[in-house]
């Protein structure tokens, strides 16, 4: 008997933008369409433009009052619209007692979907998975899908991306087959000795089982593949299968290896389903033993150990990829966060990609899943609101059984400051999501990011929480302790801390909502939001307070969209808010980061630059971000003193305006010689221990003229798959390696061999440049490349050039 099939559907697609009913048949003729592979994102090839849903109304999440026109804020991109795909597919020469479905990843948005000129299903939120049974019609050999996708105008609050933007399933099946999504793993006993398993799997079809009889065999797999345990159920026949769907077994595990943070051990279930002795179906559920518990007044237990949250905001774009779906992009992004020290990602402000989860139980990067960044009240006229009282069920309903059995989720977040705070029922309409989230994983707890705590403590959403949820105001922290009966806090949301790469501004204040000339904000990182904060402001109450939980800044990684504050100030359509830009490249304040969060690794990190002609005997701050205790701070070889970060520094002593403005916390956490005078040549800081013995020395110098470009690999070598991608940093440098830090000129890529140049960002949150073109603008002296494999192994090369500087080659290999 034929057992089930699963094909991903990236190639054979035709594109077209052109809004025409007839393209669902299979007569229409679409060979002048454009031939794309799935994933696919229609608008990140632009072009950038003002007009791109330029949106007029006040955001209130910010504070607005009065409405205004905002230009940039989803990126200045083309993904309002519609767009049509089409393609194939080639099924069996039989599709007796089979049972044929199409799984979409993600969808932006309102997704049509046709199969041989009928329609097969919909569904509205681009975010989510669904799944459609085409099974009534299709017929074996050929047949035709099409796909109507269409983004509204004003539907979003970042760029969301367009398109088939994640992947595509065919699904082939028996009619009595294995529930998709069927399988649920528990694991309600957990040690260092023992844990046991209990495993609930899903039949269906039962109707067409006749006089047969099923058995069904589970077993389960160590991390390195062997087999440790076995249930068996014989005998189950069309009666008993209509009584009892549910098969449930129990396994139990000695000296069980635990998954847990950065040691992603992965244990497996297959499920094996015999009719009549042959095998007809059979499913594998990859699963972490772990165990999480809150307790009360203290917080979050993983694995019986308490965890404080270093947490980043992520949302689903992948820079100059846009929001297509790519697994390399997403490794280094989860990579270069637990590089800086970041334990867990909250999906912001929406549901995952399956790939992205997978990566994290891979990686072993915790998760907080969110679902929704609306309810019923509106944040923009045509977003999720329109669609939430129909499917919110459904949506969340999926967004729990995709993901129940990924250890790496260890929250779900049922929304994202939604307009519901401020109404008397909205603690009604947050029950029923938690509930939902209850019934379909008893084993999680449940959260929400409220930014308005004391309008949530007085209708009791953050009381009827599992997890209250804040987003910013950490200074009502106290307030909210002293009433929720949690006992504890999570900063869902924290900082919005901003900067630029490389850019640096004079004098060095405190400042809420900076606006500069060049559309950037001073990497000195003492610059944020006008309702929110600095990142020590956060640590200080984290640190000291047992019942805080922890946070998620936001963010880690800039995205495209929302350039606040620069809202109508086009060409800003990028954020400031990520401690990376958004070509990877890490910022200033990943290092800050970075020396708190990280205890594993050293840091010592100097900023800014030393090289500022026109500066000579100005003031230019110097600080060091550095997990050592001390540092002395030399300039062309003369002290300028020797600091120790200041232990003693305490919230209580520093909520006035003057100690914020003078930079009490960031003593705490940051070395800081305020009132040093820029000379050319060079700086050096000699960090010592707790013992007070040099550990470390760095240095900066003043850079020469430029001389050539330099590149740098995340890897060498890559897969052969046509998918997997190497990201390229390239630098200015003048002859003795110094970064030349200001420059901006045009650099062009050439790939030869067995690959292909597929895009360039330099993360200047203001540039025009697309980012799909083989040239691209240096931004603080450095960009990234990023080059693509082909299905062909081999050798591939990258050349970059620029007027005026020697080129760089460098040479990559795909296997």
């Amino acid at each position: 008997m034929a057992q089930r099939t699963l094909q991903t559907l990236e190639e054979g697609w035709r594109f077209s933008r052109e809004d025409k009913a007839q393209a669902a048949q299979p007569s229409f003729d679409d060979r002048k369409w454009q031939s794309v592979t799935v994933p696919h994102d229609w608008a990140i090839y632009g072009p950038f433009s003002f007009d791109n849903d330029k949106q007029h109304l006040a955001i209130t999440q910010d504070g607005q009052k009065e409405a205004m026109e905002h230009a940039g804020r989803t990126g200045g991109l083309p993904f309002v619209g519609v767009g049509w795909y089409r393609r194939s597919l080639s099924l069996p020469s039989s599709l007796d007692d089979r049972r044929v479905q199409l799984r979409f990843d993600g969808a932006m948005s309102h997704a049509r979907v046709y199969v041989n000129g009928q329609e097969a299903g919909y569904w509205p939120y681009g975010y989510n998975t669904f799944i459609l049974d085409i099974t009534h019609l299709v017929r074996p050999g050929d047949n035709t899908l099409a796909v109507r996708l269409e983004n509204k105008h004003e539907s979003s609050r970042w760029y969301p991306g367009a398109g088939l933007y994640r992947n595509v399933h065919l699904l082939i099946t028996p009619q009595t087959h294995i529930a998709h999504w069927g399988t649920q793993i528990q694991t309600p006993q957990v040690s260092k000795d023992y844990a046991r398993v209990e495993v609930r799997t899903a039949l269906e079809g039962r109707s067409h089982l006749g006089s047969s009889h099923l058995t069904y065999e589970g077993k389960l797999l160590s991390p390195k593949g062997q087999e440790i345990a076995s249930f068996r159920s014989e005998g189950i026949g069309q009666k008993a299968l209509e009584r009892d769907t549910i098969i449930r077994s129990s396994f139990g595990v000695d000296r069980p290896e635990l998954w847990d943070i950065k040691q992603p051990h992965l244990y497996r279930h297959v499920a094996l389903l015999y009719r009549d002795g042959q095998l007809i179906d059979s499913d594998t559920t990859s699963f972490g033993i772990r165990s999480i518990e809150l307790r009360q007044h203290d917080g979050f237990y993983l694995n019986g150990r308490k965890i404080k949250f270093q947490g980043v905001c992520l949302h689903h774009d992948q820079g100059p990829l846009g929001a297509a779906v790519n697994v390399a992009s997403m490794r280094r992004q989860i990579r270069t966060m637990q590089d800086m020290g970041a334990n867990a990602i909250r999906t912001s402000h929406n549901m995952p990609a399956p790939e992205f989860v997978r990566l994290c139980d891979e990686m072993g990067m915790m998760v907080m899943a969110e679902s929704f960044d609306s309810w019923a009240v509106p944040k923009v006229p045509n977003g999720y609101n329109l669609d939430f009282a129909q499917w919110h069920r459904r949506d969340l309903t999926n967004l729990i059984r995709q993901f129940r059995n990924s250890p790496s989720v260890v929250m779900w977040c049922i929304g994202n400051e939604v307009s519901e705070q401020w109404r008397d029922n909205g603690s009604k309409t947050q029950y029923t999501l938690q509930e939902i989230c209850h019934r379909e994983d008893p084993t999680r707890p449940v959260t929400n990011g409220m930014d308005a705590p004391l309008a949530v403590l007085k209708n009791g959403m953050a009381a009827s929480l599992d997890v209250p949820g804040f987003n910013y105001r950490p200074h009502l922290y106290d307030t909210a302790h002293r009433v929720l009966p949690q006992g504890f806090i999570l900063g869902s949301e924290t900082a919005s801390t901003l900067s630029s790469r490389g850019v640096y501004k004079f004098p060095v204040q405190r400042r809420a909502m900076a606006k500069y000339p060049d559309h950037q904000a001073s990497s000195y990182d003492v610059e944020h939001c006008s309702w929110s904060n600095l990142p020590e402001d956060d640590w200080m109450r984290h640190e000291d307070h047992p019942w805080t939980m922890g946070e998620f800044i936001w963010t880690g990684i800039d995205y495209i969209g929302e350039p606040t504050p620069y809202y109508s100030d086009w060409p800003s359509h990028s954020s400031l808010f990520g401690a990376v830009d958004l070509a990877g490249i890490p910022k200033d304040r990943f290092y800050l980061y970075r020396s708190h969060w990280n205890k594993e690794e050293t840091t010592l990190h100097i900023l800014p630059h030393w090289t500022w002609p026109g500066r000579e005997g100005e003031v230019t701050p110097i600080f060091v971000y550095t997990n050592y205790p001390e540092a002395e701070l030399f300039i062309n070889g003369k002290s300028q003193g020797r600091q120790r970060k200041d232990l003693s520094v305490r919230i209580a002593e520093t909520e006035h305006s003057e100690a914020k403005n003078n930079f009490t916390r960031q003593r705490r956490y940051r070395l800081m010689w305020m009132q040093t005078k820029y000379e050319p040549g060079e700086v050096r800081v000699v960090a010592y221990d707790k013992s007070g013995k040099v550990a470390e020395t760095k240095t900066l110098r003043t850079a020469g003229k430029p001389h050539s470009l330099k590149l740098s690999v995340d890897r060498s070598e890559i897969a052969a798959d046509g998918r997997d991608i190497a990201f390229v940093r390239v630098s200015l440098v003048d002859k003795e390696g110094n970064l030349i830090p200001s420059d901006q000129r045009l650099v062009k890529f050439k790939v030869g061999g067995a690959g292909s140049f597929r895009a360039a960002a330099s993360g200047n949150p203001a540039s025009l440049d697309l980012f799909h073109l083989p040239q691209h603008h240096l931004f603080s002296g450095e960009l990234t490349a990023l080059v693509q494999s082909t299905k062909q192994a081999g050798k591939i090369t990258l050349t970059v050039s620029a007027k005026g500087v020697r080129s760089a080659t460098i040479t990559l290999h795909s296997k």
